[in-house]
């Protein structure tokens, strides 16, 4: 199986000293049509590596490989996406015009079943600030999704949703994977490493076990 994602020996710095070292000599593999998982606790070095990945920092040592390219080369959500952790919807914009966004500035259009299938269709016309931020954060993953990207990167994407909208989650993430894109997911939470074909597991910034 091909490769969409290559982390050979990286390590990340935020400073000069020792203690500022959040990401030590990690390597990993992502192959097309997976979904892999970094698990670990909060400060183990999840969301660093995705924004390595993303090509939004570049690492201290080692390097990232996505498609033949190094990580941040693409330039383009149709390659490659990410949905933060944090809510990075725009609160100028309708749901329906936040998900739309990235095919919008491609004149693509979308497909309304990726609304329906995360419970967003029918507040699809509603203003962004008017809605909880589980539905924010459910609004930023379709837009991570809404192109088909090779490569989705997913931040604790059930951190703010209830049993009921996780299933919704989990299935439009088991969906994107089925459809084509390989999916990296930082979380703790069991439910999604449950769904996943690998995990890599952090702690202190160190892979402890990685295994299909």
């Amino acid at each position: 199986m091909t490769d969409v994602l290559t982390v050979s020996g990286v390590t990340h710095a935020f400073g000069p000293g020792p203690g500022d070292v959040v990401v030590h000599d990690v390597s990993f593999r992502a192959g097309a049509h997976e979904i892999v998982v970094l698990a670990g606790r909060s400060g183990s070095g999840k969301s660093t590596l995705l924004h390595l990945v993303a090509g939004v920092m570049s690492p201290t040592r080692g390097s990232v490989d996505v498609l033949g390219a190094s990580a941040g080369a693409h330039g383009d959500w149709a390659t490659v996406s990410l949905m933060p952790q944090r809510s990075a919807v725009s609160t100028e914009l309708t749901v329906l015009e936040n998900i739309a966004l990235p095919a919008a500035l491609r004149g693509r259009e979308i497909d309304p079943h990726l609304l329906e299938s995360l419970g967003l269709l029918a507040i699809r016309d509603r203003p962004a600030t008017d809605t909880s931020l589980g539905e924010q954060q459910r609004v930023s993953l379709a837009r991570a999704l809404v192109l088909g990207p090779a490569l989705v990167l997913l931040d604790e994407p059930t951190s703010h949703q209830d049993d009921d909208h996780v299933e919704l989650v989990l299935a439009t993430m088991r969906a994107a994977r089925d459809a084509g894109s390989t999916l990296l997911v930082a979380t703790h939470d069991q439910r999604v490493i449950d769904i996943a074909d690998s995990v890599v597991r952090l702690e202190q910034g160190r892979v402890v076990d990685a295994a299909p």
